[in-house]
Formats: structure tokens, C-alpha cells, sequence
């Protein structure tokens, strides 16, 4: 029996106590963070340890878009820039998507290699000015479109190279005036502009197979309860927004939401996500959580089966070297002139 959530861990390696709760809780995956990396051989040691707890191949999810929000980084593994980095780095729109596909790839590359399958990543939240910077440079651009085109890009990437992407954080959460990792934000525009400018990228991208909820309330939609645990909102991700994949809440930890972790986990999962995400790895707090879990089950079984058979097990050849290389040039802005207009790439 596999339950619904992701939970992280403590360290670096397993405790004892870790591998009892897990083997006892049956979480559906795990999800790293800084604490619990440090070199490739380690983490390769602590996927493994992850998985051996629960007796199955279990997904293991981490954060990596780059910029503020990369949980593997030097010196083992290159810097990535963020998610507006791309368009900076060029006028092309066609040679920024070039960019943020290959980005996409290299990172799946740095991290399939260590035993992660998941990356929460792309953010398709679109800015809105005066909103809270805690999207800020994540953001791919400043439209939609843009959003869209590049997120879509740096999404192909990563399932290229065998690991499945995240789109978050569902509806939008660059409309947002407050960070929800510390407080509730509440977002007052109408459903026509949240339409327009909110929802569209999650539009576009609804063929992706997993995707991440806002712990934000949109008055527009439900005034009394956040997106993760509103059944109105995530009716509304299902049938407006047209996303049939697995579905995960954000961290039952942030102060966005309110109550014990069991009630968070609770009312999350009978709004209609599929699995609940528990992140800093607190045995007492993993308890509870565990507590307003139940079996992973119905719909949100076939959806999680449906989103493991996305992964390419066979990834996308790929030269390391050479894609790396060319990687930092374009991102630099300093194009070989060999490569030709005709390939897509801007010019020094």
C-alpha cells in the first residue's frame, strides 16, 4: 500500500528511525533539499536508501529551477540562472526557448544521474507589477506568452532526459502581494483577468503530468479557503484550466495555511489534490502529517501511475561537454559565429 504524500528527510543519510517510519508510512515519493545534499556519490547513496525504505522504485523530487531556488549547486554541479535569465540573454525569442530547453536538459542530465526523476519546475506564475519578488526572476518573462513558450521549453527539456517536470504553482501565483511560505496572500482580481493572464500558461500546458497548487485565496474562485484546499479551485484546475495529471499540493508546512499539519493534510486531499508534500523532514511533524493521509487510491492512483509512465528511461543523447559549453556561450551572449543565423542562435 502506497499513501499520499512526499516526505523529505533530515540529513544526509538515512536515520534509522527514517527508515522505520518510511517503511511503516508508505509514502508515494521523497523530496531532497539542501540539508540533504552534498556530493554526487552521497546522494546517489541517499536516493538509493530512500527507495530501499519502501521497497519500491518511489519517485524522489527536488527543487532545481536555478537562480534562488537550486538545491544541487557547485561545487559539484554547475550554477543555473534564473528563470528570466533566458530572455536577457538574447533578443531571439527562438534562441531564449533554444536556451531554456537546453537548460531543461542539462539539469535533467545532473540530476537523473544522482536518482531524481522529479524536478518541481517549470514556473509558469506570471508577474504582475507591484506583486511580492518571491516570484520575481524565477518568473521565465513578464507574458503569458512568453511564459508559456519558455516554460514549455525548459518542461521538454527535462522529460528528454528521463525526469518529469512540475508546472506550479497552479492557478498563478504572480498575482500575489505576500509570500506564502510566510502568510496568506489573497488575490481580489476577477475571473476574466485571471483568465487572460493567470491561468494561461496552466491553459497551455495541461498535457504536462504533474502539477503543483498555490496555497493563495482567489476571491473570484472561493473566498474562504486557499487553492490547495479549495474544491472549487482545484474543480477549476480540472475542467477550466483542463489539467488531468497528478496534482500536489505546495508545503503543508508554509504559513499560508493554518490548522494542525494533520488537518492541512486532511483538507487538501478532500479538496482534490492527489498527494500532499511534508518537506523538512521533522520526524513529530511527519507523524502527524501521516496522520490525514490515507491510501493513494481511485483517480489519483491511475494519475500518479499515468505521470511514472512519462519517464524516458532511455534519455535523449546528449554531450555533455559540448552542451555545456555551448550552454554558458549562449546564456553569455558570445555565439560562435560558425553556427550560422540558420540554426536559431543570435549572433555575438
Amino acid at each position: 500500500m502506497t499513501t499520499a504524500a512526499i516526505y523529505g528527510c533530515s540529513g544526509l543519510v538515512l536515520t534509522e528511525e527514517e527508515r522505520a517510519f518510511f517503511a511503516d508510512a508508505r509514502p508515494w515519493g521523497f523530496i531532497l533539499f539542501r540539508r540533504n545534499v552534498d556530493s554526487p556519490e552521497q546522494v546517489l547513496r541517499l536516493t538509493d536508501a530512500l527507495r530501499h525504505s519502501v521497497g519500491w522504485d518511489a519517485p524522489v523530487l527536488v527543487d532545481q529551477e536555478g537562480g534562488r531556488v537550486q538545491r544541487l549547486g557547485p561545487p559539484h554541479w554547475p550554477k543555473y540562472p534564473p528563470g528570466d535569465a533566458y530572455l536577457k540573454a538574447t533578443n531571439d525569442p527562438l534562441t531564449a526557448r533554444e536556451l531554456a530547453r537546453l537548460g531543461g536538459r542539462l539539469m535533467a542530465h545532473d540530476l537523473k544521474s544522482v536518482g531524481i526523476n522529479i524536478d518541481c519546475a517549470p514556473v509558469l506564475d506570471v508577474p504582475t507589477a507591484g506583486a511580492h519578488d518571491i516570484i520575481g526572476d524565477r518568473a521565465y518573462a513578464q507574458d503569458p506568452a512568453t511564459v508559456t513558450q519558455l516554460g514549455r521549453a525548459v518542461a521538454e527539456g527535462l522529460l528528454a532526459g528521463g525526469v518529469l517536470p512540475v508546472i506550479k504553482h497552479m492557478p498563478g501565483h504572480g498575482r500575489a502581494f505576500a509570500d506564502s511560505h510566510k502568510e496568506l496572500p489573497t488575490v481580489h482580481a476577477g475571473l476574466e483577468a485571471l483568465d487572460a493572464w493567470d491561468f494561461a500558461p496552466f491553459k497551455a500546458m495541461s498535457d504536462m503530468p504533474i502539477g503543483m497548487t498555490a496555497h493563495i485565496v482567489f476571491t473570484a474562485i472561493d473566498r474562504k479557503r486557499p487553492a490547495t484546499q479549495s474544491r472549487k479551485a482545484i474543480r477549476m484546475i480540472r475542467d477550466h484550466l483542463g489539467f488531468g495529471g497528478l496534482l500536489l499540493s505546495d508545503d503543508l508546512v508554509m504559513n499560508a495555511l493554518s490548522g494542525t499539519l494533520t488537518e492541512r493534510a486532511e483538507k487538501s486531499l478532500k479538496a482534490g489534490c492527489d498527494l500532499v508534500i511534508h518537506w523538512n523532514g521533522e520526524m513529530d511533524q511527519m507523524r502527524q502529517v501521516a496522520e490525514g493521509v490515507g491510501r493513494l487510491k481511485g483517480g489519483a492512483a491511475r494519475r500518479a501511475q499515468a505521470a511514472l509512465a512519462r519517464i524516458v528511461h532511455t534519455p535523449e543523447p546528449l554531450d555533455v561537454f559540448e552542451a555545456r559549453g555551448r550552454f554558458d556561450a549562449m546564456l553569455a551572449g558570445r555565439l560562435e559565429a560558425s553556427k550560422g543565423p540558420d540554426v536559431g542562435e543570435a549572433q555575438a
